[in-house]
């Protein structure tokens, strides 16, 4: 991952058609995230502003996401004071990760204020806060900094906003040839006078608020200074020395230059700086630098963005705003840079909230399973034990009849065994403790027992595989799900008496009469419903679809319910839907899985069945290999 400063800069280019545009609702789906509805200049759009600690972003998006019921108080606040409000710029700071968008809007007694929206893409730190633009006093941010958390600066309403620490680094886009090489040559010396022991260590070895608190205590001068030799460790220069530059592009520009070693001239064996560094050699090496940096930041400096993503040598997946030199042979590029961090991140950002939400329901729904299974093996051997009940009776009834033969204290009996056709001798293991009347009837009460259980194991067993099958399934919704799956899963688990209602008493849950439900169109215009969850099927499968619909599930395999709703439709839509099917099941990674599909006409549930189960007949088999590209590329929405 590479969200730089040039990428911040692509960002803010590829938004400057938005300035103008009106702000039409604001929304904030998730903790770290809002969403600016756009109409007007530059078309429209909706508009993503991420402070999330690992995925921070900004850019344009077409992704649907639902919004809670009830916003969140800084989404209301943001509501209050930008919605409805018209864009007037879009910037950057420099060359670093902050933009600065300015709104203008009237405030409740119709007077114009002008509000500062400040998003800071930095990592653990990202935050979106909202100052008056003429004080520049805080009015909220979406992540409170306080003095317990920093002492550096605060962030908190009503004080005055402080920037980050000063990095005190080169804007790349504005040096030259000569200064470039004035730099390095400088960089060079007060290397080498600095000598092996007191080498600074590379820029990103001490990283976040500690290094920022360093830096700004020491107060350094903007001069390239300070770090590694450019001829020991190029890129460790170029990222110490020009703000916005990252290890990804100052590799790229290394790699343009031709020569990636960290053993070029003017070093000694032992990989420090020499005296004879500043030689004819070391000029050329160094003029043969600028001129892979030079032309890898023309067309960062002249706004041609050419967005890119892949794998670097090491198999890490990348972005850049501008073109890299990758190995990878499937290089994607880009038509906006929206386009690549739509595509880079995906639902990346989303899936890690959901792991973090469901860890508990995973844990609880993996502990019920195993516990069934457990009960499973237990009720397997109490069954093998049952039928053997008739030896149980058999035993009583040849002690009863041999009680002269038996003895108190002896630990078996051999005997006639009149019911067998041979008349042959059979061994009884006894209780030397009990008499032999006692040890008959210890026998035939072992025979009521097994008689009378063998009608209730049956019944458990039965009930123990539909529960290991629940599981089975509620697990491989988990897998599929979205923040707003994950609520309805935790409620039917609350409807259903497994987990305790955590609502507090007396806050009545507003419950919605009908879920939300992703809709996908097939190739031929026709829709395709996905129940992502138990809620979801029964409402797809039992309400929504009408009787000649068309059903899909895979076969004997947890997943979800599809309909296509249509009557009339072509091969291509069958197996569309047959591939939506086998990509949302527990054998999404599997090929050729089977898949089920029929009329809801034969669809139906069972009395007293758990949620999303049904029985099915006149189905006829498709067998398809999910096919995760295809699938992304399907049009879909949700549908409430």
């Amino acid at each position: 991952m590479a969200l730089d400063g040039i990428v911040t800069r692509a960002i803010v280019h590829e938004l400057q058609p938005y300035i103008g545009a009106r702000i039409g609702k604001i929304y904030q789906p998730s903790t770290h995230d809002l969403i600016f509805i756009l109409r007007g200049s530059g078309g429209g759009g909706k508009l993503l502003l991420s402070a999330n600690p690992t995925y921070p972003r900004v850019h344009l998006t077409d992704r649907n996401s639902i919004n809670p019921a009830e916003a969140p108080m800084f989404c209301m606040l943001m509501r209050k004071h930008c919605e409805g409000g018209t864009i007037e710029s879009i910037s950057q700071v420099g060359m670093e990760r902050i933009i600065h968008i300015q709104v203008r809007t009237r405030d409740e007694l119709g007077d114009v204020s002008a509000k500062k929206i400040i998003i800071e893409l930095m990592g653990r730190h990202s935050n979106i806060i909202l100052t008056e633009l003429a004080t520049g006093t805080i009015i909220d941010g979406i992540h409170h900094v306080t003095p317990t958390i920093s002492s550096y600066r605060n962030v908190m309403p009503g004080i005055a906003y402080t920037e980050p620490p000063q990095q005190h680094k080169l804007n790349p886009l504005d040096i030259r040839r000569e200064e470039f090489l004035s730099l390095a040559a400088a960089a060079e010396q007060a290397a080498l006078t600095a000598g092996p022991g007191e080498e600074q260590e590379p820029e990103e070895m001490i990283e976040g608020e500690l290094a920022d608190l360093l830096r700004s205590l020491e107060e350094p001068k903007a001069d390239g200074s300070g770090g590694p030799a450019p001829s020991a460790d190029p890129i460790g220069w170029m990222v110490h020395a020009f703000s916005g530059m990252s290890p990804l592009i100052a590799g790229e520009i290394v790699r343009q230059r031709g020569d990636g070693s960290a053993t070029s001239a003017g070093l000694s064996g032992n990989g420090q700086a020499d005296s004879t560094v500043l030689t004819d050699h070391w000029t050329e090496e160094i003029a043969s630098l600028w001129g892979a940096f030079d032309t890898v930041l023309e067309p960062v400096r002249e706004g041609r963005f050419s967005p890119v993503s892949g794998a670097n040598a090491k198999g890490k997946p990348v972005f850049s705003a501008i073109p890299l030199t990758l190995p990878d042979e499937h290089v994607k590029h880009y038509s906006s840079i929206s386009a690549c961090l739509e595509d880079y991140y995906g639902d990346k950002a989303e899936r890690d909230t959901v792991k973090q939400r469901v860890s508990d329901l995973i844990r609880f729904l993996s502990n019920e399973r195993s516990k069934n299974v457990k009960k499973l093996a237990n009720l397997q051997k109490d069954l093998d034990e049952a039928q053997d009940a008739d030896q149980f009776r058999i035993w009583g009834e040849l002690l009863f009849a041999s009680l002269h033969a038996v003895s108190k204290g002896d630990k078996q009996a051999k005997l006639i065994n009149y019911y067998d056709e041979d008349q042959a001798e059979i061994t009884i293991p006894l209780d030397p403790l009990l008499s032999p009347s006692d040890n008959a009837q210890r026998y035939f009460k072992k025979y009521n027992k097994y008689k009378n259980s063998l009608l209730v194991i049956n019944e458990q067993l039965l009930k123990t595989h539909e529960e290991i099958a629940y599981m089975e399934t509620l697990l491989q919704q988990l897998a599929h799900a979205s923040l707003n799956d994950i609520e309805e899963i935790r409620d039917e688990l609350v409807s259903q008496g497994y987990l305790r209602d955590r609502s507090k008493k007396g806050k009545k849950k507003k419950k919605a009469t009908r879920p939300t439900l992703q809709v996908f169109t097939s190739s031929e215009g026709i829709d395709i419903y996905v129940g992502k969850n138990n809620l979801q099927n029964e409402y797809v499968t039992n309400r929504l679809a009408s009787a000649n619909d068309t059903w899909l599930h895979t076969k004997d395999i947890p997943g979800s319910h599809v309909v296509i709703r249509s009557e009339s439709f072509g091969d291509a839509t069958l197996e569309e839907a047959a591939q939506l099917a086998a990509y949302f099941s527990q054998a999404k990674q599997s090929s050729s899985v089977p898949v089920d599909c029929t009329l809801i006409r034969h669809v139906r549930k069972p009395s007293g069945a758990k949620p999303g189960f049904v029985i099915y007949d006149h189905q006829k088999t498709l067998f398809v290999t999910p096919d995760e590209e295809r699938i992304k590329g399907l049009p879909n929405t949700l549908k409430s």
